[in-house]
């Protein structure tokens, strides 16, 4: 068989793994530990990412008339790709995290829903929280006020009610002192 159609099958399946990709992030993995590298694969998996090494040039074939055609500048030296199909942020999250542990592991660039980043818009993407991180705050935003609403009924309920608040701040702006109620005669 010729090196070509060798070749074909590989850059086949990165062009499918990239097909439906929201992002897809460049990494350089020189110097990772085997424990280290068997770390980050797990927590990529966990994420939903999919990550694997593959040699520059196929990369640079698979990316031929795709949105991920900007990313051939960065394609030097050894190189591994984090493609999600489910979260535009995920893997720069997940690789910039490791890169705090791991000093050796290095994101070259990335495109997330179309956008070309090198590495410091790529560190930039990666603070953005997560869909779950994100929705939760909102729901915590628009619960805050009806929260703080039922506490201060709550309060109220307790002293007795507004109308027990109202009756003593109207007898002492009139100037006269609560009346104790005389017992009921029989």
């Amino acid at each position: 068989m010729a090196k070509v159609e060798l070749k074909q099958p590989i850059v086949e399946e990165i062009s499918a793994s990239i097909k439906d990709a929201q992002s897809v992030v460049l990494v350089d993995y020189r110097g990772l530990t085997v424990a280290q590298d068997t770390d980050l694969r797990k927590q990529l998996r966990e994420a939903g990412i999919t990550y694997k090494v593959y040699k520059n040039t196929m990369m640079n074939f698979a990316f031929k008339g795709t949105d991920f055609e900007a990313l051939a500048p960065y394609l030097e030296g050894p190189s591994a790709i984090a493609i999600s199909t489910t979260d535009a942020t995920a893997p720069a999250r997940v690789l910039a995290k490791f890169a705090k542990d791991a000093d050796k592991l290095e994101i070259k660039a990335g495109v997330v829903e179309g956008t070309v980043y090198d590495a410091a818009g790529m560190a930039e993407i990666a603070k953005i929280p997560s869909r779950e991180e994100l929705l939760s705050k909102l729901l915590g935003s628009i619960q805050s006020p009806i929260a703080n609403f039922a506490r201060v009924m709550n309060q109220l309920a307790e002293k007795g009610g507004a109308s027990a608040c109202e009756a003593p701040a109207a007898e002492e702006a009139a100037g006269e002192a609560p009346a104790e109620e005389a017992p009921a005669a029989e």
